[in-house]
């Protein structure tokens, strides 16, 4: 909005310049974001307990989670407010790949809410029926696969890129449909199962965040584009505004969710958040990027896989406690010790996603 109000002034004013450059608007963007979700931190949780928003907690779970008891949850409204906010106010308006983002975050996030008041007023761990959960998802990341397509260029739009190969597309003409809606459903629910500790979940988030940041910067972007060999994009760039937004907000909740939590997320944020980056890996083209980027959400959903089809056709169970990350906790890591460990993988992860920028 800043971009679209100010920037035709920069002929007459100079100093209006800035707001031409995605990288200004984005550090505005994770700057804002950040100061709202401090600011609004301590009235929102308090007005969460007031309304016992509290977190289910498992009784089979480990027996330190016990002592989160009473802990508020929803927590992701306060970064869908920050995002959504910050976004709007440093973003080229007129962008509409950013409104196809923002539909999906905004959606995704209704439907964790429901999920989350559904728990609670159940006073149990299961919120609104799988089935339903899952189609209502399906026809949010439906909508947005259409746009993307009907938005880029040429055979871009339905066709798949991979990483490592310079110009290699594979044209999946409508099939491409089946398979955005995976990247971006696969993407909540991944988000949403690794959101299991204290400050576990929002450390990969931001990762991923940063390093959609920088990809979506170059690949809107045709001059580092054809340096890269990496396919342009036209008006792609543009998200990085809502990456950094995305940052700073994360920023903003960790400072209340860092062990031991203040606050959760929730479904309400984890599905938002995985499902809008779901949503800039298919704008991107780097699918199977994300993928890499996100290989802690990966592991932990190969986790809750591995688990289920083992004991259910073996009757044995692989792992202690699925997800993994409970897996070591039975084992008799400290909470803090697993968080730490696996933000180090999250980092490893994104090194190597971001490396195929450049090995092509």
């Amino acid at each position: 909005m800043l971009y679209n109000l100010l920037y035709p002034l920069a002929a007459e004013y100079q100093i209006f310049n800035l707001f031409k450059y995605i990288t200004f608007r984005a550090g505005g963007a994770m700057m804002t974001a950040l100061l709202l979700c401090l600011l609004i931190g301590p009235s929102f949780i308090r007005w969460l307990k007031s309304k016992k928003a509290e977190q289910p907690i498992r009784s089979d779970g480990p027996e330190t989670h016990q002592k989160k008891k009473g802990t508020p949850t929803m927590g992701g409204l306060m970064i869908i407010f920050s995002v959504t906010l910050s976004t709007l106010l440093w973003v080229d308006i007129k962008n509409p790949y950013m409104w196809v983002v923002l539909w999906v975050f905004i959606g995704f996030g209704v439907i964790g809410f429901f999920d989350d008041y559904a728990k609670l007023t159940k006073k149990g761990s299961k919120g609104v029926p799988g089935k339903l959960r899952l189609l209502l998802e399906g026809a949010i990341a439906l909508v947005a696969v259409l746009a993307v397509m009907n938005l880029t260029t040429g055979d871009l739009g339905s066709s798949l890129a991979f990483p490592f190969l310079k110009s290699t597309l594979l044209n999946l003409g409508w099939f491409f449909i089946p398979f955005g809606l995976f990247v971006i459903v696969g993407g909540a629910n991944a988000v949403n199962l690794t959101d299991g500790l204290d400050g576990l979940a929002i450390g990969p988030i931001m990762i991923t965040a940063a390093s959609f940041g920088i990809i979506s910067y170059l690949v809107g972007n045709a001059v580092f584009a054809e340096y890269l060999q990496i396919h342009y994009v036209r008006d792609s760039g543009e998200l990085a505004v809502f990456c950094g937004a995305l940052l700073g907000a994360g920023l903003g909740f960790l400072w209340y969710n860092a062990p031991p939590a203040m606050v959760f997320m929730g479904d309400t944020g984890s599905l938002a958040m995985g499902g809008a980056l779901g949503a800039m890996a298919v704008v991107t083209k780097h699918e199977i990027v994300l993928g890499i980027i996100g290989g802690l959400f990966v592991i932990e959903t190969l986790s809750v896989i591995i688990q289920v089809v083992s004991f259910k056709t073996r009757g044995k169970r692989v792992f202690k406690m699925a997800p993994i990350h409970h897996h070591f906790e039975k084992q008799g890591w400290p909470e803090t010790q697993v968080v730490i460990r696996f933000w180090i993988i999250s980092i490893i992860f994104a090194m190597i996603g971001l490396a195929t920028l450049k090995l092509r």
